[in-house]
């Protein structure tokens, strides 16, 4: 039985989100990820509602590398969040490996000030 690639990451992506909740306090920092962008979002699950965002379209149009847009999308949602008064969030890498863009977009969020 074989999955396609969109069946196994929503797989892993249930099996995840099991575990992980965010809160208004501690929003969930999901990503997602497309051929030609990055996206993230800080959700608060109680009220089902997205307290920031931010895209690599917001970031600019200059010809860079993914794994650079990512690490800018990164830097901007952190300094987002700290302007909001966010400190801890829970990682969500919606079932992405851990690993090239999600990765760089991840520490580029704790650089910019992020705890998770």
């Amino acid at each position: 039985m074989a999955f396609s690639k969109i069946e196994r990451r929503t797989k892993i992506k249930k099996r995840i989100r099991k575990h992980i909740n965010g809160t208004a306090e501690r929003p969930r920092m999901s990503v997602f990820r497309s051929n030609k962008q990055i996206y993230v979002q800080l959700i608060d699950d109680i009220q089902g509602k997205t307290i920031l965002s931010a895209s690599s379209k917001e970031v600019g149009d200059e010809k860079v590398t993914k794994i650079e847009q990512a690490a800018k999308v990164g830097k901007l949602i952190g300094e987002k969040a700290i302007k909001a008064g966010i400190k801890t969030v829970v990682f969500d890498r919606n079932g992405y490996l851990y690993h090239g863009r999600v990765k760089q977009l991840a520490d580029a969020a704790r650089e910019a000030g992020l705890k998770f």
